[in-house]
């Protein structure tokens, strides 16, 4: 029953949290830029409109990749929040991402297309620290089930600090914030327009937009999950630790240039080695 409760209240809520985390963010990146800033529930308004304009298509397939992108996401939370397999959370939420990435490769948009390329180019590059985590869950546990993770006497994070530091570093890429937002671009005058997400409009980037929330709540019930424990105390410092993060990826998007994707590449996975692999050895041969 705590299971289908915890997914009930995922579904309904976590399109709010995850829109007041955006509108947090527009809030926060203005201040540091000297602006007043818009209201902190400015995506919803701009959703809103989403839904109300004229929907320019390709044809039915992108609405359903889209729709379908939307679906594994939520699924992913799903089986995340009901204290499911880590492995499975993380497959699922690979195939999601190629249902965004078919969504874009279907137009005859160079733009988009680029996109949809570079966004596999970051897929290379955080998935091995993603499973890595999974991995390293695993050994500092002893299981991949999250309930059972969370029901530990001892955060993983004490056994997984190098872990801790490498999926943050990560996030970075699925936040799609800069210096790694390669896939897409916040502004109009950069070289890939609206990249991955240039043919969209109307009611299909609404759709996107509402996924990519459902998809941040996730990644922090990650996060979260380094800090919980069987301590009912360990709740509220994880969901501390997780505005931290937000926090911290919103201060590294507004204080880095974009760089180039091999640089990305060639750092994410050194950060995976160094603070992944060599996180994991330790664990191994000294616990």
């Amino acid at each position: 029953m705590g299971a289908v409760i915890s997914v009930v209240l995922y579904i309904l809520l976590a399109p709010i949290v995850g829109g007041l985390l955006a509108g947090l963010d527009r809030k926060i990146t203005a201040r540091m830029q000297g602006r007043i800033g818009p209201s902190i529930l400015q995506p919803f308004y701009d959703v809103r409109k989403l839904f109300a304009k004229e929907t320019l298509s390709i044809g039915k397939f992108q609405y359903l990749t889209i729709i379908s992108f939307l679906i594994f996401v939520i699924f992913t939370g799903a089986c995340f929040f009901a204290g499911l397999d880590i492995l499975l959370v993380f497959f699922v939420l690979t195939t999601a991402a190629m249902f965004f990435v078919l969504a874009a490769g279907l137009p005859n948009s160079p733009f988009s297309r680029m996109g949809a390329m570079r966004e596999l180019v970051q897929m290379l590059a955080y998935e091995p620290m993603v499973l890595l985590v999974a991995v390293g869950l695993y050994k500092a546990t002893g299981t991949f089930v999250i309930k059972d993770i969370i029901s530990s006497d001892v955060s993983a994070i004490v056994y997984l600090p190098g872990m801790f530091i490498g999926f943050l570093y990560i996030l970075t890429i699925k936040f799609r914030k800069s210096p790694f937002d390669l896939s897409t671009s916040h502004h109009a005058h950069q070289e890939l327009v609206k990249g991955i997400t240039t043919e969209l409009s109307g009611k299909t980037f609404a759709i996107l937009e509402i996924t990519h929330w459902y998809e941040n709540v996730m990644l922090l019930g990650v996060v979260a999950l380094f800090i919980l424990n069987s301590s009912v105390w360990s709740i509220p410092v994880a969901i501390v630790v997780c505005l931290l993060a937000y926090f911290l990826e919103i201060l590294i998007d507004n204080t880095c240039a974009r760089v180039k994707w091999d640089f990305m590449l060639k750092s994410a996975w050194i950060v995976t080695i160094i603070f992944g692999t060599v996180n994991l050895l330790i664990l191994q041969y000294l616990f």
